[in-house]
């Protein structure tokens, strides 16, 4: 799932905000080590931190129903986490950084989820039908310092963006439902072994 939100914000970003240009978009680390091989225009998406969001947490299976509207089996909700991650941009230039910010920026604020689009064909995203909600740069709920990030990074405090993917997650596979009862047997004995009558009727 992780790697499909990637997917989903590297077909956002470079054909929403990057377009045009020799910017690079990367997901990694941003080191001191890392910034210092920079030769090009770079976008980073760097994730930092995976949770679950306890609050949309659901208990019990829901039934799944086959076309004829029966229950052909049961499905436990996904696991909703949120994905967070800095986005930074490196260049030599700090107002040329400040511009690819603006760009990302823009680019995402004109969303709340992922476009459909952009989820990779075939993946657990697109598979949910859900829609996968995106913030940017919106404080965040429980405290939380990118000064602090920055410095377990090894790197120097710089402008970012701090953007939130809440992403749904498959827990198991469906469970397959018994077969429907479609008859009814009614034994009448005197005895355990005298057998009086055994009456069938069929269900409609």
């Amino acid at each position: 799932m992780l790697h499909e939100v990637d997917d989903a914000l590297r077909a956002l970003l470079s054909a929403r905000a990057l377009a045009g240009g020799d910017v690079q978009l990367v997901f990694d680390a941003p080191t001191r080590d890392w910034a210092a091989r920079r030769n090009t225009p770079t976008v980073n998406a760097y994730l930092y931190d995976v949770r679950e969001d306890m609050a949309r947490r659901e208990l019990g299976p829901a039934r799944v129903h086959g076309e004829d509207g029966r229950v052909t089996g049961y499905r436990q909700p996904p696991r909703h986490y949120r994905l967070s991650y800095l986005i930074s941009a490196w260049t030599k230039r700090p107002e040329d950084e400040h511009r690819l910010l603006s760009a990302v920026l823009g680019c995402l604020l004109r969303y709340e989820t992922l476009p459909a689009e952009t989820l990779p064909d075939g993946g657990v995203l697109a598979a949910t039908g859900m829609a996968i909600p995106v913030t940017v740069a919106v404080p965040p709920p429980e405290p939380r310092s990118i000064t602090d990030l920055w410095s377990a990074l090894g790197g120097e405090l710089k402008p970012s963006l701090d953007v939130v993917v809440l992403a749904p997650f498959p827990v198991a596979p469906d469970l397959g439902a018994a077969p429907p009862v479609t008859e009814v047997e009614v034994t009448v004995r005197e005895s355990v072994s005298a057998l009086v009558d055994v009456r069938r009727k069929r269900l409609t």
